[in-house]
């Protein structure tokens, strides 16, 4: 036996017997398994609550897809609207240049039109003043030479007249 005791691998059968003891003595494998099962649970916890949030984050990616395509369409609808009033305006423009366009060539006719019965009045007045000039140093040329014997005449008959 004492063959036994020399030999190394009693002793640590002996230490591992002991060390066993004092674990059951202080109750290590049930705490070891309780703090295993606590470990065992976060980790469940952690996975389930890991999965809320995939899946949460999977609705918050598709909504902002669906906002993001929504948008988009949006968008477009805008520029199709801003494109669609822009020629509106431009055709309204068209018709405004058109219309004042044509309300500078009746001003402009109007005022041709004014400033031409201006001239031919003042070519009426000129004519008749020119007439008038003409008639009137025609009658006086006319009046000189029969004006002299008009007044000769007449003082001849005045002696007659007068007696």
């Amino acid at each position: 036996m004492d063959a036994v005791f020399q030999d190394p691998a009693f002793w640590v059968l002996v230490a591992f017997v002991g060390l066993m003891a004092v674990f059951v003595y202080l109750k290590v494998p049930g705490t070891v398994g309780a703090q295993l099962d606590n470990r065992a649970t976060q980790i469940e916890n952690d996975i389930r609550e890991a999965e809320k949030l995939r899946e949460e984050a999977q609705d918050l990616l598709a909504t902002y897809e669906r906002k993001q395509k929504e948008a988009l369409r949006e968008a477009e609808d805008i520029l199709a609207n801003a494109r669609a009033e822009a020629g509106r305006m431009g055709e309204q423009g068209k018709v405004r240049l058109e219309q004042a366009l044509a309300r500078r060539e009746k001003q402009a006719m109007d005022r041709i039109a004014q400033v031409e019965a201006q001239a031919i009045e003042e070519v009426r007045h000129l004519a008749v003043d020119i007439a008038m000039d003409a008639t009137h140093e025609l009658v006086a040329a006319q009046a000189d030479a029969k004006g002299d014997a008009m007044v000769d005449a007449a003082i001849g008959d005045l002696a007659k007249k007068l007696h």
